[in-house]
């Protein structure tokens, strides 16, 4: 009679292995563009809002760190090219939400 009582909960157990729970609930959108010679990053969460005050990281090729910002009140973070390279933006939102963009190789007179 016990047994009768646990087909429930391991039929439930073995679902969530065979049929696997999304796991966006920690991802973050970030792309980005240069234009004039200044880079434009734009961050959001999958629903569309933006990501307030996230730290943004940009590395060059080599994984150098070339500087940091943080997002303004739309998501958007703007800066100088800082060198003819190819470019990894990297968005920290806190609390697991992280994402990178890489941006290629561009020409400062773009």
């Amino acid at each position: 009679m016990p047994w009768k009582c646990l087909h429930l909960p391991v039929i439930l157990l073995l679902a969530l292995f065979i049929f696997p729970v999304s796991a966006s609930a920690h991802k973050v959108n970030i792309f980005a563009f240069v234009e004039a010679g200044v880079v434009y990053a734009e961050s959001y969460f999958p629903d569309g809002r933006p990501i307030v005050a996230g730290q943004v990281s940009v590395f060059d090729s080599q994984g150098e760190l070339l500087l940091q910002g943080e997002t303004d009140q739309d998501g958007l973070f703007q800066f100088p090219l800082p060198k003819e390279d190819v470019l990894r933006l990297v968005i920290d939102a806190g609390m697991g939400h992280k994402n990178s963009y890489q941006l290629k190789k561009t020409a400062s007179n773009e």
